[in-house]
């Protein structure tokens, strides 16, 4: 029999010394052991390595580490959420979009964001360099703007010359120099380095002491210092930032700069929700630990990285530190689970810092010595920052699941964990309706016209078990939305990975919520619920609802004359299938989740009010296959262009580069009802026809007429990706029914 689980572990936040913990635990796991990372962002980035990713040295993907792909890993679920609160006597996470998450160990590793609240104005005009996803976002936007208006000039002020402060203006320029080098609007180049334009932009560089980075040595600040000055970017020290407008910055001195961006580099400060939780903390509210990481106030707590303050070691907050705190924690970590005493840890003195200068060169700092700008330094510093994130690509697979029986969970559980969502959210009570615990029959009364019937059941891909039962409920849901009906209620079988008991209510709680939420969008009632064990999560509906025969959507009833419109983009199966063999991407995957927890509901009533007379809902086996059931009776053929599929981000590159599923190979049998498949085989999204959909879109036939219209309705209600996708014909006599084409050039 599996092992059962005994420890809940938390990770709050996927910085440095998170992500080495967790490939500590997928290259040594802890039996009895469950992990759960809740994170804002799937991709966490690399520090060594981002000074290097603004100047144009490294891409996106070099620069940071796929959060999923490590999770799946170490057997980790991931929850895409922010943390906005901690109950430490009920020892639960509070979430901004989801229920609480319980844990029986926490670790908090969320970084730092720059303090703005001192300055006026700073929190609503300035860029903070954290978090890094916001501040790349619109370093993006700048370089975009820089690139459509070659000929503007563009002025950009820096707060703080600490050491990001300055790699951060260095590496800036560079980056602007690459973005204006591709557009044109070089003079010349010399050995050193750039002549620019009198349109390149100025870069300025604000800090209130008298020198720059004074946590480095004399020789550095000197060398750095000089460097800035050959570079013509502008420094302003001894200057406080006391306003910031959307003109610009106006300093105590009386000096003022009007400025196109500023970016926010100064002393970081941490969230007010770990202090108001009851953590220890030092005046700038970072948790206080002991030498194991452990809170000092909550042992069942563990801090790393910026957020945490070790009391017995001053250290500057640099990923460095938190990069070697990956190990210690995980050990402490381990030492807890299994009720030892956790290891003490002494991070080091003193560390090299390695600048980089953003011309292919660096800077070496150590204690007392500096040496360069030197591009061996440049050299060193790249394969050390190449290896570290080497550690993070080409992980592997889980290993298989055993065979296991399944065994009933005691009805009481359920309704245990359902009361604990009623109890934390009322207004959902009204969405269930089971007379007894555990009951897998329901008598409802329905209003006159026809009862619509589905079941269907789909395991988890997504290591969420909130995120999960939101888009099974919607995919289970959707054979009904596509015939026009109205759902009435389900019945749900649930199938959990063995645990114990505490496990087993916590992930009961966390996709039963995830199933009401569904629910909401349609007021559709859960009607009676059975689960067990077993070797994965699954999640099954029988699901009923009801029409009049009047407003019944026929997949059979398309006509001459009617538009082919798509509800959601395709690819789902592509990317969940990529993922699941490290060659996705996270980013490429929040897409996927985004279109799957999104409900047809609206989009149903819509086509029936717009005048279709024809539906099907998109699912195992693809767009095709479905586009077959429609045209199987040989009444209409159909023109399917696929140049106007609506595609997520990724899913044709996921498609070329892993193994095929075995949904996908069965699926291309499908190809019978191409007139002319060899034609078009070859399309880059020609493999799509056949990609599995899990809670994919609706397919209808709208009259022509309507046909914009109902784009429109559709777009307005969040189907942004929807599409007229093809038109309906007269049928093609002898030949296959469906006929692909292409836009003309």
């Amino acid at each position: 029999m599996a092992q059962t689980l005994s420890k809940e572990i938390v990770l709050i936040g996927g910085g440095h010394a998170h992500a080495i913990a967790l490939r500590q635990f997928a290259l040594n796991p802890i039996p009895g052991v469950r992990l759960t990372l809740i994170t804002d962002t799937l991709h966490t980035p690399y520090s060594g390595m981002l000074p290097g990713h603004i100047a144009g040295f490294y891409s996106f993907d070099q620069t940071h580490i796929d959060l999923h792909h490590l999770c799946q890993f170490a057997g980790a679920q991931l929850y895409r959420d922010q943390a906005i609160g901690l109950d430490l006597k009920r020892n639960q996470v509070s979430l901004a979009h989801r229920p609480p998450v319980r844990f029986d160990l926490l670790s908090i590793d969320i970084g730092s964001t720059p303090n703005q609240l001192q300055v006026p104005g700073a929190d609503k005009y300035a860029i903070p360099a954290k978090p890094v996803s916001q501040f790349l976002n619109r370093w993006r936007e700048t370089i975009e703007a820089f690139a459509r208006h070659p000929t503007k000039t563009l002025k950009l002020a820096i707060v703080g010359a600490g050491a990001g402060g300055v790699e951060l203006a260095l590496t800036m320029q560079q980056g602007l120099f690459v973005c204006r080098q591709a557009t044109g609007g070089m003079r010349n180049i010399d050995a050193s380095f750039v002549m620019y334009t009198a349109s390149f932009p100025e870069i300025h560089l604000f800090h209130q002491g008298q020198e720059i980075m004074p946590s480095h040595n004399r020789v550095v600040r000197k060398r750095l210092t000089q460097l800035m000055g050959k570079r013509d970017i502008q420094l302003h020290l001894g200057e406080r930032v006391s306003q910031v407008s959307e003109q610009g910055i106006q300093c105590e001195s009386g000096f003022s700069l009007e400025c196109d961006r500023i970016f926010w580099v100064t002393q970081a400060s941490a969230p007010p929700w770990l202090k108001a939780a009851g953590l220890a903390t030092d005046k700038d509210g970072f948790i206080l630990v002991k030498d194991s990481l452990e809170s000092i106030s909550h042992p069942q707590v563990f801090a790393a990285g910026d957020i945490a303050t070790m009391v017995n070691y001053t250290r500057p907050k640099a990923g460095v530190f938190a990069v070697r705190q990956g190990k210690p924690l995980y050990e402490n970590l381990k030492q807890a689970a299994l009720g030892k005493a956790p290891k003490p840890y002494r991070p080091q003195e003193q560390i090299l810092g390695l600048i980089g200068t953003g011309d292919g060169k660096a800077i070496a700092s150590w204690g007392k010595w500096g040496l360069g700008p030197n591009p061996l330094l440049w050299h060193w510093k790249d394969w050390i920052d190449r290896r570290f994130m080497a550690q993070f690509e080409d992980l592997g697979r889980s290993p298989t699941a055993p065979p296991f029986t399944p065994l009933p969970i005691p009805p009481e559980r359920i309704s245990s964990a359902i009361q604990r969502i009623i109890t934390e959210k009322p207004k959902l009570e009204s969405l269930i309706n089971i007379t007894h615990p555990g009951a897998n029959l329901a008598l409802s009364s329905v209003s006159p016209g026809i009862l619509i019937e589905s079941m269907d059941l789909l395991t988890d891909r997504l290591r969420d078990p909130y995120v999960f039962g939101i888009s099974a409920t919607h995919h289970c849901l959707n054979p009904i939305l596509a015939r026009g009906a109205t759902p009435h209620s389900l019945l749900g079988w649930i199938e959990l990975p063995n645990s114990l008991p505490p496990q087993q209510e916590e992930t009961l709680y966390q996709l039963i919520s995830g199933v009401l939420k569904a629910l909401m969008v349609s007021q559709t009632q859960l009607v009676g619920c059975r689960a067990s064990l077993g070797p994965s999560l699954s999640l099954g509906f029988a699901s009923q609802g009801y029409a009049y025969p009047e407003q019944l959507l026929h997949p059979q009833k398309l006509q001459p004359g009617q538009v082919l419109i798509l509800t959601k983009p395709l690819g789902v199966g592509a990317l969940l299938a990529a993922q699941e063999q490290y060659k996705g991407r996270a980013r490429w995957l929040e897409g996927a989740i985004a279109t799957m927890t999104q409900s047809n509901y609206p989009a149903s009533l819509t086509f029936v009010e717009t005048g279709a007379t024809a539906c099907t809902a998109v699912g195992n086996l693809g767009l095709l296959a479905h586009l077959g059931t429609m045209v199987d009776f040989g009444s209409v053929s159909l023109s399917l262009n696929l140049d106007c599929l609506p595609v997520l981000e990724g899913a044709s590159e996921s498609l070329h580069q892993m193994e095929l599923s075995p949904f996908y190979e069965q699926n291309q049998g499908s190809d019978r009802y191409l007139q002319n498949s060899s034609s078009f085989s070859s399309h880059p999204l020609y493999p799509l026809l056949f990609d599995p959909q899990w809670s994919g879109g609706l397919v209808a036939g709208v009259p022509q007429p309507q046909a914009d219209e109902c784009l429109k309705l559709l777009q307005d209600l969040g189907y942004t990706q929807s599409a007229i996708i093809g038109e309906v014909h007269l049928p093609s006599g002898d030949l296959p029914p469906i006929q692909l084409s292409v836009n003309e050039e």
